[in-house]
This record gives C-alpha cells, structure tokens and sequence, in this order.
C-alpha cells in the first residue's frame, strides 16, 4: 500500500516519540528494576502496535514492532539491543511452542481445509445458487447471517469460521460488502458466547469465581451484559432499517453501487472463493460437513471436559478445553468429510490432498496475526506486568465510588481487553477483584461481574490484536485492518449506550427496568444517528 504524505509525517512523529519513551524508561538501571513492571510502561507494546497499524495500515510489522518495544523494556536498556532481539524472538517462539496455541492453529489449519474441500466438491455453489432464489434481498442475507451466528454459540472462534465459510457466497450475492461480512461476524461471535450458559466462555468465567456457584452467577449477569445484549439488537436495528454511518457506510455503498465488496487496495483473499468445475455437488455437500463439524466439536469439547468419565453435562463445559476439543472435533469433521465425498463420488483423493495445502495457505495471514498478537500478549503480561497495573487502579478506585463502580469497571475492562487483545485475560484480573469488592449474593455484585464481562468482551471486539477480531476478518476474508476501523464506530456506540446504562444500574439495581432503559436508550441513539446520517448525505 503506497502511504499518503500526512502518513509518513505521522509515522516519523511515532517513531520519534516512542523511541524518547523507550530511551525514558530504561536508561542508566535495568527497566524492570527501576519499576517499569506493574506501571504505565507495561502498555506501551500495545499501544505502539495499535498505534503503527493505524498509521501504516500494515498489522504485521505493526504487532512485531509491538513485541520489540516489550522486549527492549524486559532488556531494561536500549543499549541492550541482543537482550531484546532474543526476549523478542524467544516470547514469539514460545507462543507458538504453547500446547493451547497450537491446538488453536491447528484447529485452523483443519477448517481452512475443510472450507477448500466443500469448494472442490460444489458445495458452497450448490448452496450459493440455492440461497440466491430463497434470500432475496440485503436485509434478508444480512438477517440470515446474524441467526446463524446466534445459532453457533459453543465458541467464538467456532462461530467465526464457520458463518464466514457458509454466507459469504450468499453476503457476495446481494452485494454486502466484506467489511459488513466481519463486523456481522465479529459481533455474533464473543457476544453471543458471553451469554451463552453452554459456551466456552461460560465455562472459563465459571471457573475464575469464588466463594459461589460460578455458572449461577454467570446466568444472572446475563440480563446486565448491555454490551453484548445491545450490540445483538444494533444488528437486527441496522439491518432492518438498511442504514450504515461512518467508514462503514463507504464500504456498504461501494459495494451497492459498483459491485466493489472490498472499497481498497488491499484485498487479501480476493480469488480465494474460486471453486473446482464439480458439477455433482449439492447443498448436502455443505450442510453435512457443517453439521458433522458442530456435532463432532460438542461432543470433543464435552469429552475434554470428563463428560465421558462420568461428569455431568454443565461440569463437563465447564471443565472443557477448548483448545483440544476443536482440535479433535475439527479432525474428526475432516476425516468423516473425506469418506462422505469418496462416498458421494464428487472428490477425487487428489482433489483431497490438494486441499490440504490449499487450506493451510488460507490461514497462514490469521496464523502470522494470531502468533503475533499472542506475543504481545504475553509480553505485556508476563514480562511487564499490566494486569498488576490496572488491577492496581481499579483496586484503589473502589473505595468511595460505590454506585457507580460498575461503569467504572465496564470503562477499566475495555481498556484492558483492548490493549491486551484478550478478553479471557480480562476476565481472570478483574473477576477476583470484583467478587472481593463486593458482598456475595448482593444484586450489585451481579452488575458489576456484568459489566466485567461487557467490558472485556467491548475491548476484545475492537481491539486488532484480538484473536476473535483476528478470526472474524478471517472468517469474512476481509482485510484485517478494514474490519477493525469500520467496526469500530458500531462497537463504540454501543459501549457509550452501555456505560449510560452501567451508571443507571448503579443506582437503580432493578434487571427489568434497567434493561428496558437500555433498549430505549439504544434504538433513540440509532434513531439520531440515522436522521444525522441522512441530513449529511443530503
């Protein structure tokens, strides 16, 4: 991408100004000595990556810049250039070397394949020329999609992937822009596993609570998580009325007017969506795979949580990894489609192995990203110190502010997620924290674990070093960068509807009525934007 004059000033200006912090941080004693751990300085990485990716519009160099910057602060000195090279390369290996990281990568790997196999075999035309007579307009296929991602709510990274794969032929059609595709994608994906009682997610908070019945408490704190309530009734409200704003709004239009679904340059997977001339498959040839998919990838997650040594079915999602279990059901998923297609005669066994490669260079953008982002991740974290940080804050925060903390919780989560990339980080912070602050079983602590989980899940949605941001681009096939700035209008709407509506249930605590509040507050702030939109274009 060829950088624009006010981009290579910007660029120079960053780089200036984060080489003088750097220098600031860790001159004359080691960094971590001179207290650089727990502080302010542990979220430099991120924000440098974040910051250069907006600039540049280039996420790789963006997030390895990031890694270095905590390198150079774990070294303690810029004069220590070999120190931070090797805590640099040494944090990006071990990520990878992570056995829950490359059960994930391998998970993709799996479905990249299994997505180039149902093309091979017509599947994905068969039901594309099939949803081209049943879906008839824009609203409908964007309707369609956002059920389907309800549908889909064991896991997020699941959900991701596979709406991606089975409507984008169908999102293509109607001439729904690929960066509409992600935001749909991205926002039944983290959102709908929040308040899913049998999710992935569902299960790791039940696990950081305690004192309590920790899926108990989940379940309550379901009718106060505005954000990811809100951010559902956001897409049924924009998709209903047909109306986009901000970058968005360009996006949706160029592909409206000019058939264009990706608007710049950059457009990673165009192509990617070319099938075999298989003139023998059917809509089966993508139904059963998918459903094979789901069914194989419950029973995986249920099996690693001891379902089959006797635990019961909640404590088995509870105790589940979700690592393995997509492994093993996306494995299992692969194997039954290779026999189902030899069966059906509409793959041949070259045809097979060629999907094989054909999947893992499909994902080998959303691996780079993936291991990237894990990195600075674990950097800042465990090298720096900024969960210590902000636990610190929100810890010292809490002693007057009693109503109206759980607006300050939902800002400080955001916060976290967002520059961490992790909402499951948040969570394991911030949970403990909230449970000590608060009586158990009081209605104030259920709010406040709400806006906990709202808030992660907010900063996790617009954060680009996210890993559910990361796989949702992949599961459009949109650039990534384009995802990330076109959603964020959408997703920082509804976090200033839902930090409203956390100080109101401060001092109301009545689930009803505040929820009901929400919703108004919701539909009259769309409602304006709407008129605004329409008066501009004028």
């Amino acid at each position: 991408m060829k950088m624009k004059k006010w981009q290579y000033i910007a660029l120079a200006a960053y780089v200036i100004a984060t080489v003088a912090l750097l220098c600031a941080a860790t001159t004359t004693t080691a960094g971590l000595e001179k207290g650089v751990f727990g502080t302010a300085w542990s979220l430099m990485p991120p924000v440098l990556a974040i910051g250069l990716a907006l600039i540049t519009k280039e996420v790789y160099l963006s997030l390895f810049a990031g890694v270095f910057a905590g390198g150079v602060l774990a070294a303690g000195s810029v004069a220590r250039p070999m120190q931070a090279v090797e805590i640099t390369l040494t944090t990006i290996v071990e990520n990878l070397g992570d056995s829950w990281n490359v059960g994930i990568l391998i998970f993709l790997v799996f479905l990249g394949t299994l997505v180039a196999l149902i093309n091979k075999a017509g599947g994905s035309r068969a039901y594309g020329a099939w949803a081209r007579e049943q879906i008839k307009s824009r609203k409908h296929a964007q309707l369609m999609t956002f059920l389907l991602g309800v549908m889909i709510f064991v896991d997020d990274y699941f959900n991701c992937l596979t709406v991606g794969s089975v409507m984008r032929p169908v999102t293509d059609n109607h001439k729904i822009s690929r960066a509409k595709l992600a935001y749909i994608i991205d926002s039944t994906a983290a959102p709908v596993c929040i308040i899913a009682p049998i999710s992935s997610w569902a299960a790791a908070v039940s696990g950081m609570v305690e004192g309590t019945n920790g899926l108990t408490l989940f379940m309550q704190a379901i009718p106060y998580n505005y954000y990811a309530l809100l951010t559902l009734l956001m897409i049924v409200l924009i998709s209903l009325r047909n109306f986009d704003y901000g970058p968005m709004k360009l996006h949706e239009d160029n592909a409206q007017l000019h058939g264009d679904l990706y608007t710049t340059a950059e457009r990673p997977y165009a192509g990617a969506e070319e099938e075999s001339a298989a003139s023998r498959g059917t809509i089966a040839d993508l139904v059963v795979p998918v459903l094979a998919l789901i069914a194989f990838c419950v029973v995986c997650l249920m099996y690693t949580g001891g379902f089959f040594s006797g635990t019961g079915f909640v404590d088995s999602f509870a105790n589940s990894d979700a690592s393995t279990g997509l492994m093993l059901g996306s494995f299992f998923s692969l194997v039954f489609t290779f026999v189902y297609y030899m069966a059906r005669r509409v793959l041949t066994y070259r045809e097979f192995t060629e999907s094989l490669s054909e999947g893992f260079k499909a994902m080998v953008p959303a691996i780079l990203i993936l291991t990237l982002a894990w990195s600075i991740g674990s950097i800042t974290k465990s090298s720096l110190g900024a969960p210590e940080f902000v636990a610190g804050t929100l810890a010292g925060s809490a002693s007057a502010l009693a109503k109206l903390l759980p607006a300050i919780i939902f800002a400080i989560a955001v916060f976290l997620a967002f520059a961490t990339g992790t909402s499951w980080g948040t969570f394991s912070i911030l949970i403990p924290i909230v449970v000590d602050v608060f009586p158990v079983g009081s209605e104030i602590l259920i709010i406040a674990i709400s806006a906990c989980l709202a808030g992660a899940v907010c900063g996790d949605h617009i954060s680009p070093i996210s890993d559910t941001t990361i796989m949702a681009s992949t599961g459009a096939q949109c650039d990534h960068l384009v995802h990330v700035y076109t959603q964020l209008p959408y997703a920082m709407t509804v976090a200033a509807v839902s930090f409203t509506a956390y100080i109101l249930a401060g001092f109301m605590q009545n689930v009803f009525v505040n929820l009901l509040l929400a919703a108004v507050l919701m539909v009259g702030t769309l409602l304006v934007i709407e008129k605004l939109t329409k008066k501009q274009a004028a």
